[in-house]
């Protein structure tokens, strides 16, 4: 195993993003050992308010453009997990997702940097290249073959703003995690694929594949990345490289719907894609299926977690046991309801 530093914390951290999925993860973590926690949320909201309540922590509200209270609530930190961004697979919000993701970024980075603390950027796989043989890609991959939408591009850059800091003196290490699942999803963010299964909606799964790892285990990834993970290094933190068409069927197991049927062939993927861009140009909002994310869906998305579990001793546990807690705590918060006969089995 590869010698690492050690950087030990036991001051307060900061986490933004704290309502997201990871961030609402790595805040409950933290109170869970006794550490003095400050979360940086959006304004206040009764979603929000339910995720924090009883929690023992210090909240700031504000938004990544406000530098003065990003600077109020680093200074004096240990450290920070900079979970929050905006995310979203399509082809508008660029400028957006620039100011948050990009910008954002840069101010968290450069308030870190002022106050002396550790930070720890969540970035995502999406930042890194594919491999044109479908082999599992890791951090030294180089870009391309993932489409060039602004999630993808706002992502890798701002892994680039991190690195100016870390230029200037930032002590950062970058961690990008693959397809999460897990507790804790208030929005719900990446469990939308399970509760659409779950809803009974999974007759034909997408015709690519992905890794698919528990938030929790993520979230240890990053504490191990905060300790031990070198200075201006990426690290993959990965998970279980499964179909679609597999992933649902074990979410079609634990939630006791119908098994899918198979893989939607690519040319009625492509051209759902299509629809949804069309489609866009009517509407306001883009559609979740779009032309970028059925691209996505089509591709080999596997990554090695090497690097991380050399390093930081990095692990995740079985993918059965990730879906069946995260379709349990959507169940208990009223985000899905059981199939009949299937309540009792579920715990």
């Amino acid at each position: 195993m590869i010698a690492t530093p050690r950087h030990p914390r036991n001051g307060d951290c900061l986490v933004t993003g704290a309502s997201g999925l990871v961030g609402h993860n790595a805040v409950r973590y933290l109170v869970a050992r006794g550490r003095p926690v400050r979360a940086l949320v959006r304004g206040g909201n009764a979603l929000t308010d339910a995720a924090f309540a009883g929690l023992p922590i210090n909240r700031f509200t504000g938004s990544l453009d406000d530098e003065a209270t990003l600077q109020a609530a680093t200074d004096g930190a240990d450290c920070v997990i900079h979970a929050a961004a905006f995310v979203h697979c399509g082809w508008r919000h660029l400028d957006e997702m620039r100011r948050v993701n990009v910008e954002g970024t840069r101010r968290v980075a450069r308030a870190a940097r002022r106050a002396g603390a550790r930070l720890v950027h969540v970035s995502s796989v999406d930042a890194i290249g594919l491999r044109p043989d479908g082999l599992p890609a890791d951090e030294e991959t180089p870009t391309g073959i993932m489409p060039e939408c602004p999630y993808v591009v706002t992502k890798r850059e701002a892994e680039a703003a991190v690195l100016e800091e870390v230029a200037l003196g930032l002590d950062a290490v970058i961690v990008n995690p693959v397809y999460m699942i897990g507790p804790w999803d208030w929005k719900p963010s990446s469990g939308r694929m399970l509760l659409e299964v779950g809803a009974g909606r999974g007759a034909f799964a997408p015709p690519g594949s992905n890794d698919f790892v528990d938030v929790r285990d993520v979230v240890n990834g990053i504490f191990a990345a905060l300790e031990r993970g070198r200075t201006g290094r990426r690290y993959i933190l990965g998970g279980h490289g499964l179909s679609y068409l597999d992933a649902w069927r074990t979410f079609a197991r634990v939630t006791g719907r119908m098994q899918p049927l198979g893989m939607a062939p690519r040319p009625i993927v492509k051209l759902a894609g299509w629809c949804g861009d069309l489609a866009g140009l009517f509407r306001s909002r883009e559609p979740a299926v779009n032309s970028a994310a059925t691209t996505m869906s089509m591709l080999p998305h596997n990554f090695s977690s090497r690097r991380a579990e050399t390093e930081l001793a990095y692990t995740f546990r079985p993918f059965e046991e990730t879906v069946q807690d995260a379709w349990n705590w959507f169940v208990d918060r009223g985000y899905a309801r059981p199939v009949r006969g299937r309540a009792a089995l579920a715990r």
